[in-house]
């Protein structure tokens, strides 16, 4: 038997530490997924209004999630650390139920990606129609056209069935050149037609998003798989542990 333990201590040191180091990145994406909501709720606040008539929960479920992740990330390398089996059995079953919702959540977006572009043209277009140059959502509309270079949903066009379009024609965000853009021009079609970017928001944007939609799958199932290795790692570090009878110090 002493043998046997002699030769598998190599082998439980070199699982332990790649489950710090994989304990040390899970801790990492939580972090980055805390920071990403955060940032969502307090820097794109005013933009989630434009996907949905409705606040989005998308950002605390990304607090809730990186929340989650470091505790989990902390109690892995603790795990890892002191070798008792039914921790590294525990951090599993934890890795196993971040592994099923980021899963559920990746599905869900993908499935439903056409209703969501569906909501934003909904969104969109509701907040172009009402647009007055002061409210979340308006300032919000401008801050998409002028940092997109875009104009309206569809195009500069449909500004003209606004609410705000017959007395101060259409918003100044869609001015190629600020300088180049007289309030006048704006409320005249013809001549705003060649002040304004003629492209629209909702082909712009939904253009990026088809695009990306690849890498962001990518992304996302792969992060969801890269749980595999921990519970996989954990697991395998537990069963060493006690068939050899090892005790880590």
């Amino acid at each position: 038997m002493a043998p046997s333990r002699m030769e598998t201590k190599p082998l439980i040191f070199f699982l332990k530490m790649m489950l710090l180091l994989y304990s040390f990145i899970f801790w990492v994406t939580g972090v980055i997924l805390l920071s990403v909501g955060l940032w969502w709720k307090f820097m794109l606040g005013p933009y989630a209004l434009l996907i949905s008539s409705s606040p989005s929960n998308a950002p605390y479920a990304l607090v809730g999630t990186g929340a989650a992740i470091i505790l989990f990330g902390l109690f892995g390398c603790f795990a890892a650390c002191r070798g008792r089996p039914w921790m590294l059995k525990l951090y599993a079953v934890l890795l196993f139920l971040v592994f099923v919702t980021e899963l559920i959540a990746g599905i869900s977006g993908f499935i439903f990606r056409h209703e969501i572009k569906g909501t934003f043209l909904t969104s969109y277009s509701d907040a172009v129609k009402w647009y007055n140059g002061f409210d979340e959502r308006s300032q919000a509309v401008d801050g998409v056209q002028s940092k997109l270079r875009c104009c309206g949903v569809q195009n500069y066009t449909s500004w003209f069935s606004s609410a705000y379009f017959p007395n101060n024609g259409i918003p100044a965000s869609c001015c190629i050149s600020f300088l180049e853009c007289s309030k006048a021009e704006l409320k005249n079609a013809t001549l705003a037609a060649h002040k304004v970017y003629r492209q629209g928001c909702y082909e712009l944007v939904v253009s990026f998003i088809e695009s990306n939609m690849g890498i962001i799958a990518g992304l996302t199932f792969g992060i969801a798989f890269s749980q595999v290795v921990g519970m996989s790692l954990a697991c395998c570090l537990s069963h060493f542990i006690t068939t050899n009878q090892y005790e880590m110090v």
